[in-house]
């Protein structure tokens, strides 16, 4: 079998093969998070669907040009979901994958939260929570309304935990008005955040008719299925008349099991022995 420890993909649209990136990202967050000791755990396990869907599947990019005028544009706005999104980076060909073990450490371009400019892909800085939907909102305003560019999409993800964040519902209003139909957003519903169950700090109940009530078009889906992902993508493109947003129902810490649904892994890395056993179990099998 094939070494895949530092092996790139092109964009595909084979399901097995989506699978597979997903679990080799998975992988990579577990390494870099115990080479590092430190960062968070829970949210970006979850997420490796959802940045596989993105950067393997839907959107046009080109890790060799990555200013490439025509690109999508994709905001992480629950910034310190980072070892995800850099994990996804590296294995689409922005920077060598070697390089995911510098996390954290002093002089890395891979810091606790991403900075524009210090990595090819990263369109913005993240870190105050709450800010990926305006960025996201007002870049996809003047693509559509203001500069009339065709066939560009925007995308961000959130947190759960974040929307309880005003501005986030700022941005709802002024993208459902201006009928953002190239701005699609996706929630990582995972239901827990840094202090306990979403639903216990602030609960945040009907997210779907919260979001309809804002004028959004919203699909809801199970966020570890890879293939979901990407086929409300899709759904998400087609729909002009509106912002798309996806909520993602996710396992936090998906894939290894004493982390799954615990919040306390949300702000916690792995130790060198729970690494171990986590990278063992990654290695039973993709999520599907």
């Amino acid at each position: 079998m094939e070494d895949e420890t530092t092996k790139q993909f092109a964009p595909t649209n084979d399901d097995a093969q989506l699978r597979n990136i997903a679990r080799l990202i998975r992988q990579d967050i577990v390494k870099m998070l115990a080479t590092a000791g430190s960062g968070h755990s829970a949210g970006p396990l979850g997420m490796a669907e959802q940045l596989t869907a993105l950067f393997f599947n839907a959107m046009r990019h080109d890790p060799k040009n990555p200013d490439w005028p025509d690109r999508d544009v994709f905001f992480l706005s629950n910034g310190h979901t980072a070892p995800v999104l850099y994990a996804a980076l590296a294995r689409s060909g922005y920077f060598p994958v070697e390089e995911l073990s510098t996390l954290r450490k002093l002089g890395s371009r891979l810091q606790g939260h991403p900075e524009r400019g210090a990595l090819p892909g990263i369109e913005s800085t993240s870190g105050p929570l709450g800010s990926g939907l305006s960025q996201a909102a007002g870049y996809a305003h003047v693509l559509q309304n203001i500069d009339h560019v065709k066939n560009r999409f925007v995308y961000t993800t959130m947190g759960d935990g974040e929307i309880d964040e005003g501005n986030v519902w700022e941005a709802a209003m002024f993208a459902g008005k201006y009928r953002l139909g190239n701005l699609i957003a996706l929630i990582d519903r995972n239901n827990i955040q840094i202090d306990g169950a979403t639903e216990d700090v602030m609960p945040l109940t009907n997210l779907r008719a919260k979001w309809e009530s804002f004028d959004w078009h919203v699909l809801d889906i199970d966020g570890n299925n890879v293939r979901a992902v990407v086929d409300a993508i899709q759904l998400g493109k087609a729909a002009s008349w509106a912002p798309t947003m996806i909520l993602c129902n996710t396992v936090p810490g998906k894939g290894v099991p004493f982390m799954e649904y615990d919040h306390k892994w949300h702000g916690m890395p792995p130790s060198p022995a729970q690494a171990e056993q986590a990278l063992q179990a990654l290695k039973g099998g993709a999520p599907t």
